[in-house]
């Protein structure tokens, strides 16, 4: 079993909080709501997208809320997300040392795959994985083993942003190596207790060299 490394997609490996923000915030105005503050949002995010709704906007109908949201992300999901700097670069180093690299993500497969591929990441991983509506979203650790399965990998580690991100991969039984550039601060990570916690992916080679494999 090839060794193999999980990423998070949203908020890890591409900055796309802006578009995901703003189609939220687009959606919940166009229904008349009050959308919740950048900073409030950003907290929502690694949750399934009705239980966002859920929590954004009690008693209005989350389901109608995500397709209208699905709807307008569709068109407007690359409008201002790019890769994090060094991304692309530690992608291929990881490749280069013989590794697998996956991602698992709440997004649905489809539109993970594609925003992948538009920001130009998708010739450096081996699967994308989402949810899909019918896997258990993190922190349950379904999608990760979703994912290592239907690559044959042996999971060593899970990179993410979010303390969901953290649990999943705690809970798969795979080191986890959080990232304090996307949606949750460095400080409500660490209420997670990730083994690693960095402002970015740049250490992340040197902490899967200590590694066994």
């Amino acid at each position: 079993m090839k060794p193999t490394v999980v990423f998070d997609l949203d908020g890890t490996l591409v900055n796309s909080l802006p578009d995901i923000i703003a189609s939220f915030q687009y959606v919940l105005r166009k229904a008349g709501l009050t959308p919740p503050s950048e900073n409030d949002m950003a907290k929502l995010i690694g949750l399934p997208l009705a239980e966002m709704f859920r929590r954004a906007a009690p008693g209005a109908s989350a389901d109608s809320l995500s397709e209208a949201y699905r709807r307008h992300y569709r068109a407007h999901m690359t409008d201002n997300s790019r890769t994090y700097p060094g991304v692309a670069e530690v992608l291929g180093e990881l490749r280069g040392r013989g590794l697998s690299l996956i991602v698992a993500s709440t997004k649905r497969s489809h539109t993970a795959r594609s925003l992948a591929s538009t920001v130009g990441l998708l010739p450096l991983l081996d699967h994308i994985q989402g949810t899909d509506d019918f896997i258990p979203a993190k922190p349950a650790p379904d999608v990760i083993h979703a994912a290592l399965k239907h690559i044959g990998g042996k999971g060593i580690c899970m990179v993410g942003d979010t303390t969901h991100d953290v649990l999943a991969g705690k809970a798969a039984g795979l080191c986890t190596y959080a990232v304090g550039w996307g949606a949750h601060s460095p400080e409500m990570l660490r209420i997670s207790e990730p083994d690693f916690v960095e402002p970015d992916l740049k250490y992340l080679p040197d902490v899967l060299s200590m590694m066994p494999v």
